[in-house]
């Protein structure tokens, strides 16, 4: 398997809480988190467009309270 290009987004500094993203070549996602970088989760382009539309829109602001 080839290597990953892992990217996160510039809005997150160096600390350690930021996720990162890779366009798989198949044409799947991963996402994983810099806290724990082995457990990587797998989605689609929609599914992702869909979880960052419903995150500019506020969807998910309750559960960072």
């Amino acid at each position: 398997m080839a290597a990953l290009d892992w990217q996160k987004s510039s809005y997150s500094s160096e600390s350690a809480n930021c996720i990162y993203v890779a366009e798989v070549p198949e044409g799947g996602i991963r996402l994983r988190e810099s806290d724990d970088p082995g457990v990587i989760i797998t989605t689609s382009p929609e599914s992702l467009r869909a979880l960052l539309s419903g995150v500019k829109a506020g969807e998910f602001d309750h559960l960072t309270r």
